[in-house]
């Protein structure tokens, strides 16, 4: 089952580059608009593509939205914009790295936290000093005392794993088991999933890889897998979870532009 969807995405991915998508005049940025929307959006912000739009491009809030859902999508934009500046220069997963791409997403939503291990500032992409759990009957994630070696393990591994990945297939699914992975350390007190999110996608960027997105619809599916790879220590129900919502992905795309491609001009007086 797995080879076969792997076998649509690769003929998705030909078409998808074949019909020339990518290249269309801004493509590129209201494609990353939607990636930041529906990472936004799984962590509860309620702004659409098209506020997202006019809040990016023209300044314009969205009327009757909360204010800290206009901050974070902007920030989670200059998180955006710094990995794929990064990935022009393939800089390395290191734990410093990881600590400024969470910093900048969450550089006007974070704040100081004091607990009894100290005080640590989320908005510096300084890690927890507290133990966090996930939701209601949610798992507990490793003690913070074990944070800094586990990212550090994961970010050697990466590196490692980024010089042998070279088929499609590979590559992508590096980028999965990241994300899989750093989320499942859960380094910092917020925005582990954005962040994990983001690495997916730096991963991508710096392979010259389509993004895959996560759809805020499938925000459900998107956590029992997580939820099921953690419980059971295997990473295929995610990597199965992922390939679905790459293929969904390139399939939207080419529909989009193929029935863009199909309208006529009609003139309207």
């Amino acid at each position: 089952m797995e080879t076969d969807i792997w076998q649509e995405i690769e003929q998705l991915y030909r078409k998808f580059q074949k019909l020339g998508i990518s290249e269309a005049v801004d493509y590129e940025k209201y494609y990353l608009y939607s990636l930041i929307t529906h990472s936004t959006a799984i962590e509860g912000s309620t702004l659409t593509e098209i506020d997202n739009q006019l809040l990016f491009d023209e300044g314009v809030t969205a009327k009757g939205k909360p204010l800290v859902h206009h901050l974070m999508n902007e920030d989670l934009k200059r998180a955006y914009e710094l990995a794929k500046k990064e990935a022009q220069h393939n800089v390395p997963v290191t734990p410093i790295f990881l600590q400024g791409l969470n910093a900048t997403l969450m550089c006007t939503t974070g704040n100081v936290h004091s607990v009894m291990a100290g005080s640590f500032d989320s908005s510096k992409g300084e890690y927890r000093l507290c133990g966090v759990t996930a939701g209601i009957g949610g798992r507990s994630y490793i003690s913070y005392q074990k944070v800094p070696a586990k990212v550090e393990e994961l970010c050697t591994i990466l590196q490692g794993q980024q010089k042998l990945a070279v088929t499609f297939r590979e590559q992508y699914e590096l980028s999965f088991n990241a994300h899989l992975n750093l989320v499942t350390i859960h380094p910092w007190v917020d925005g582990n999933g954005r962040t994990a999110r983001l690495l997916m996608n730096y991963i991508q960027f710096c392979y010259h890889l389509f993004p895959t997105k996560i759809f805020k619809e499938e925000r459900e599916e998107y956590i029992l897998s997580l939820r099921q790879s953690q419980e059971e220590e295997t990473n295929r129900p995610f990597l199965d979870f992922m390939a679905k919502q790459l293929k969904k992905s390139l399939a939207l795309e080419i529909e989009r532009f193929e029935a863009s491609q199909k309208k006529g001009l009609n003139f309207m007086f």
